[in-house]
């Protein structure tokens, strides 16, 4: 839908990218897709971690590690996402 929705209307400039992004049904369906994303890479990145790494101490640093940067990454894209 919002691959439709880009390639029928092309924003052009900024004002156009920040007009799209006003109405609050596509804020909501891009935060979905980010929030769908940032689960998807914690699942890839614990079971790669869980595969390789067989010290649990730095296993579970490492799991702490991406929690906290998923975790910011999701908090910076809300704030871009509703913020002005």
């Amino acid at each position: 839908l919002m691959v439709a929705f880009v390639l029928w209307c092309s924003p052009a400039n900024y004002a156009d990218w920040k007009l799209m992004f006003s109405g609050s049904f596509i804020r909501i369906i891009t935060m979905l897709f980010l929030l769908s994303l940032y689960y998807h890479a914690w699942v890839g990145v614990r079971d790669i971690l869980m595969d390789y790494i067989k010290s649990v101490g730095i296993r579970l640093t490492a799991h702490v590690a991406v929690i906290l940067v998923l975790g910011f990454y999701t908090a910076w894209s809300f704030s871009i996402l509703w913020s002005a």
